[in-house]
């Protein structure tokens, strides 16, 4: 190239460096704008994140054997969180696996095969007081959650009250009887002597109406709340007496529209999940003869008994279960709930000193 040919080049690249910013924008499009021109091809678009698979919970025993259609997690509860399967050839899949306490086998042999794969947590299931509690030896330090009434378990199986800024509508129901208790179990061994001493007390000095083995009869499952409703008072006596230990006997008359009368936990405990005027403690009376006079009292006088739901204005009940003796499938379903919205690591260390304190 001639020297006049380089001179030539550089003048024009010097023209085209001072008035390229004079080239006009499209008439429709703005300077660093993101708008499209009109007629123009449309940017590509970005496709839409993919949503997280749903995490594998697999269920290793059903709890005392009993089977249920793992849809009605979505369709009673509308959880849906997780892919809850029984089939133990999905093991090595499995985000979670849900081993219930009372089903494992003194030995372990039961248990599933170990090493677990490294993302996989086991959850101890086990929703028993700790009098009825067997230490199986060699658990403390196999699970990564627990699933609990108590409190602070990782999942906690309990049915809380909600409060509402507007007023509920309640309408007490219909009621044809005093004092109620559905109860079946009445073995000491297993704590329930406390309770059985208390109600033969009791009943020297006001009707109670029984039902379940106790009474030799058997409500059927769909009558169980109706039959509750109908009573003003109901026996929410636990067999035995632990913290946070208290149970449907106690969230069944709430939602029901019964008073519970309570024995189990301190009333300290009870007022940390319920209203301190939703319910009646034993241990507000001196002795059962006081409590059954303070019920006969109420039964005569309309208005302070009504007062024992006036929480019901801004806090709701519902029942524990859709139909009663159906424990189990709220069980799972909040462990299914819990592994699809927590996915970080955790693990439980000795299970047994944290259970039994």
């Amino acid at each position: 190239m001639t020297l006049v040919e380089i001179c030539t080049c550089l003048l024009f690249l010097q023209y085209m460096s001072q008035n390229c910013s004079s080239i006009p924008y499209p008439h429709n499009v703005e300077p660093h704008s993101d708008k499209i021109p009109k007629n123009s091809d449309p940017a590509p678009t970005t496709p839409p994140t993919a949503q997280p698979e749903k995490p594998t919970l697999l269920l290793w025993v059903w709890p005392e054997n009993y089977r249920w259609n793992f849809s009605d997690c979505k369709t009673f509860y509308n959880i849906d969180g997780c892919h809850l399967t029984d089939d133990r050839s999905l093991y090595n899949q499995a985000d979670a696996v849900l081993i219930f306490h009372k089903a494992i086998s003194w030995d372990l042999s039961n248990l599933p095969p170990s090493p677990r794969p490294p993302f996989q947590k086991w959850i101890w299931f086990h929703v028993e007081s700790p009098t009825n509690t067997k230490r199986i030896p060699g658990l403390e330090n196999l699970f990564n959650l627990t699933l609990s009434y108590r409190r602070d378990a990782d999942i906690s199986v309990r049915n809380l009250l909600t409060v509402s800024k507007t007023p509920n509508k309640f309408e007490l129901p219909k009621k044809d009887k005093l004092v109620c208790w559905f109860v079946s179990n009445t073995n000491p061994s297993t704590g329930t002597g406390t309770r059985m001493k208390y109600y033969e007390d009791l009943s020297k000095h006001i009707k109670v109406n029984i039902y379940g083995k106790m009474s030799g009869s058997h409500l059927k499952d769909e009558d169980y709340y109706p039959t509750m409703a109908s009573c003003k008072f109901y026996l929410s006596f636990e067999n035995s007496i632990h913290k946070d230990y208290i149970t449907e006997k106690f969230n069944g008359p709430l939602s029901v529209g019964t008073v519970p009368v309570v024995l189990g936990a301190s009333r300290e405990n009870y007022e940390q999940f319920a209203p301190g005027d939703s319910f009646i403690h034993v241990n507000d009376f001196p002795d059962a003869s006081a409590l059954a006079q303070h019920l006969l009292q109420l039964d005569k006088d309309d208005e302070a008994y009504r007062r024992y739901f006036d929480w019901r204005k801004h806090v709701s009940a519902t029942p524990h279960l859709i139909i009663w003796n159906q424990e189990f499938i709220t069980y799972i379903c909040h462990a299914c709930e819990y592994i699809g919205i927590h996915r970080e690591y955790k693990q439980a260390h000795n299970i047994y000193r944290w259970y039994f304190s």
